[in-house]
């Protein structure tokens, strides 16, 4: 994927996470919808259709999926002002109705080029189980002094502004951002060194450490790209 199309790629992705929170989602629609905008711009050209409305669809189809029960209006009208930021609000008027007419017809159009395949099984509840374990494998002043937990779930979050969640499995991303958070805040696993199976392959038995660190290495590249995108 050229540079440039990585960067738009990037801005709809933080476009449709900032939309997601100024709806109050929760984590899992906002990851529904990201998958679903990354799968269908894995197999389709990006010049050929408007990133922003895949986008607005996008979330429009993902809380659905998910049963979050948001009005199409409030759609409409906050990934517009997300996007149009020094605007006055949508009226309801030609304009909106046009855009509620595209959101609508191109739901149709992502089922079908997706194959209806819009249901993903997202690391979200594996990483909350490996947390609950770990946890109790450290002191617990040690493990309340750190923001594991917190630090993990934002590198998780992140992740879904790239491609990550099409390219490997649900289980390894939550063990990366896990291996990552661990990490950051400079934390070893208690007799990590010690053990014959290391703590990732407890979670795993197929995930080694080329893997995880493969993982790493594209989430710390994504905040690299972030930081070069113009303010």
């Amino acid at each position: 994927m050229s540079d440039s199309k990585s960067r738009v790629h990037f801005r709809v992705m933080k476009y449709i996470h900032e939309s997601g929170m100024k709806l109050h989602l929760h984590s899992i629609p906002i990851a529904t919808a990201s998958t679903i905008y990354h799968k269908f711009f894995r197999e389709n050209d990006l010049n050929t259709y408007d990133p922003f409305l895949i986008g607005a669809t996008s979330l429009s189809l993902a809380c659905k999926i998910e049963e979050e029960n948001v009005r199409l209006r409030d759609i409409i009208n906050v990934c517009y002002r997300t996007l149009h930021k020094n605007k006055a609000p949508l009226e309801i008027g030609d304009q909106f109705w046009a855009l509620r007419e595209s959101i609508a017809s191109c739901e149709l159009f992502l089922l079908r080029a997706l194959q209806f395949t819009v249901v993903f099984d997202h690391p979200h509840k594996y990483l909350c189980h490996y947390l609950k374990a770990l946890s109790d494998w450290f002191e617990p002043q040690q493990w309340e002094r750190y923001p594991i937990a917190n630090t993990a779930w934002a590198f998780l979050q992140d992740s879904y502004h790239s491609d990550l969640c099409l390219d490997f499995q649900s289980k390894h991303i939550a063990i990366s951002v896990l291996y990552l958070a661990l990490l950051c805040h400079g934390l070893e696993v208690p007799f990590h060194k010690y053990a014959r199976k290391k703590w990732w392959q407890v979670f795993s038995k197929d995930v080694t450490l080329e893997t995880i660190q493969t993982i790493t290495t594209k989430i710390m590249d994504m905040y690299s790209a972030e930081n070069q995108l113009p303010r």
